[in-house]
């Protein structure tokens, strides 16, 4: 029997990268996943291969339960569409992962307002209106786990002054993850009072070759040895998913720090381990 076996899961970004591979596991743990991305069909990204019918795909060629849902999850409308549609395939929703992100490196004086306004609403404004619907069904179950994807973009680079004097165009990505962060915990508390619900964040230790950071150029390929593999944030996003709320609820960790604590691995390094996390991970 699975960690999530008979749990009705939504993971946002599954098209590719962490999003991909917190669906498989998932389902391979026993959950049904319903994938939500963007990008139904491999090829419809302009600029990133992957897509919802190839993680459905391997799901399923593995024996799990999956469908897909394309959704944007900047608007509320396409929220509360995905969650419904996870409802009737399903039933009610057990957890939510917040995995979708938008990011630009670009300085902020040349950032377009814009393209700012819709990062702000990928990365912030969907988790609180996906979550805001899912509590629909956790609340009268008092059952539940909602696991926000985070940063280490959200440390930021401290007070001045600075010797790294590059810029780097990362201001909107930690602003927003710093964010999402604080979001993590206020609703944490918020929900306590149901004892069974759990809200949690979690980044990785290091960072993770996907298509999105091999594009932006943060590792070199999939093998650089700097990056992490995202099985380890799979199984950070499962242990989060699956715990006792008690021992997770308002969390904000890191893949190896978490894994390590409960056992799940024996050693580890990066963010959270031996370098400090944000200022949210040591409250």
């Amino acid at each position: 029997m699975g960690k999530l076996t008979g749990k009705v899961a939504i993971v946002t970004g599954a098209s590719r990268g962490i999003g991909q591979v917190i669906s498989e596991l998932f389902a391979s743990e026993g959950a049904k996943v319903v994938c939500a991305a963007r990008t139904m069909n491999e090829g419809e990204h302009r600029m990133l291969e992957g897509s919802l019918a190839r993680t459905v795909a391997n799901i399923k060629s593995k024996g799990g339960e999956a469908t897909a849902c394309t959704a944007d999850v900047s608007t509320e409308p396409d929220c509360i569409a995905l969650v419904e549609a996870a409802r009737r395939a399903y039933g009610t929703v057990d957890i939510l992962v917040n995995n979708a992100a938008l990011n630009y490196y670009l300085p902020t004086e040349t950032f377009p307002t814009n393209r700012w306004i819709r990062c702000f609403a990928v990365n912030v404004h969907g988790p609180f209106m996906l979550s805001k619907e899912v509590l629909k069904d956790m609340i009268p179950k008092r059952s539940g786990a909602i696991v926000n994807i985070s940063s280490g973009a959200a440390i930021g680079p401290g007070r001045g002054p600075y010797e790294d004097k590059t810029v780097r165009g990362g201001v909107m990505y930690g602003a927003t993850k710093a964010a999402l962060e604080r979001f993590t915990q206020g609703l944490a508390q918020e929900v306590a009072q149901y004892e069974g619900i759990s809200v949690a964040a979690v980044s990785p230790s290091r960072v993770v070759p996907t298509p999105g950071t091999i594009h932006h150029k943060l590792v070199t390929g999939v093998d650089d040895p700097k990056g992490e593999p995202p099985i380890l944030m799979a199984r950070a996003a499962l242990l989060l998913a699956s715990e006792p709320a008690a021992k997770i609820n308002g969390r904000v960790t890191y893949s190896q720090q978490i894994l390590k604590e409960f056992g799940w691995i024996e050693n580890g390094q990066g963010r959270g381990v031996d370098i400090r996390g944000s200022g949210y991970s040591e409250i």
